[in-house]
């Protein structure tokens, strides 16, 4: 396995334990319609005691909270993942690097191809 591949599962274990909060919309623990939509929405209002991060309120989204460049958009194992639609998009692939999702337009005879050749050649197939 690559020195890469290696530094970036260290550093994906390392944040394992570190959790992002669940970003609540202001006041959607009072209002069930707001609770069902679940969507981040800034608070604005003046006195809003979320706006002014008060103790005891829910956090707000902040830049901090952001994954690190280089593990954003991987897979949990540190590979990349990648939708293949076709054997010829398992052509410029590497196994070390490249984790395989079947693209979910694909039929049954032809996911089973895909899944076969994939696998003998090293790929990993998720999905």
């Amino acid at each position: 396995m690559s020195e890469v591949l290696k530094e970036r599962r260290r550093l994906r274990e390392a944040l394992k334990g570190k959790r992002k909060p669940r970003f609540m919309r202001y006041l959607s623990w009072e209002f069930w319609k707001l609770e069902r939509r679940d969507s981040w929405r800034r608070p604005k209002g003046i006195d809003s005691k979320m706006r002014l991060e008060v103790k005891g309120y829910p956090p707000r989204v902040k830049i901090g909270y952001r994954t690190p460049r280089y593990l954003r958009g991987l897979h949990p194992s540190g590979l990349k993942p990648v939708v293949v639609r076709s054997l010829r998009d398992l052509e410029g692939l590497d196994p070390g690097k490249h984790i395989v999702y079947v693209a979910s337009t694909v039929g049954l005879r032809k996911r089973v191809e895909i899944v076969k050749a994939a696998e003998e050649r090293g790929f990993r197939v998720v999905g």
